[in-house]
């Protein structure tokens, strides 16, 4: 079963990721304060990080990159979600995978998040 990281200070979008994902067919975890982001990535060894971008005061793009050109983490797959912002283009260092804006459409979630596990 592949496992994913989900990561935002919004408990209710956290409950929602994980019924959807486990509903179909994921292994989830949740993670509500982004710096402990490394710790659970080491912990529960995720195969896709959803990543939102307003984490209170930490803002999920530097997580990405942090993630993204870190040696043992840079492989995995970070989708950013957000609301009221725009991700970085890919193909830059530390760029996301993909990115989803809320409110997001639950098949649109599923497709990206399949593509990103397939890729």
């Amino acid at each position: 079963m592949r496992r994913i990281l989900a990561v935002d200070d919004d408990k209710d979008i956290l409950d929602v990721l994980q019924f959807i994902l486990e509903d179909s067919g994921y292994e989830v975890e949740t993670l509500s304060d982004g710096h402990f982001l490394f710790e659970k990535i080491r912990e529960k060894n995720p195969d896709l990080i959803l990543l939102d971008i307003m984490l209170g005061n930490l803002d999920g793009r530097d997580l990405c990159k942090a993630v993204k050109s870190t040696v043992d983490t840079h492989e995995i797959p970070v989708i950013l979600i957000s609301a009221s912002h725009v991700a970085g283009s890919n193909g830059q260092i530390g760029a996301p995978d993909a990115f989803i804006a809320k409110p997001f459409d639950i098949d649109d979630l599923l497709n990206v998040i399949k593509g990103q596990l397939a890729a």
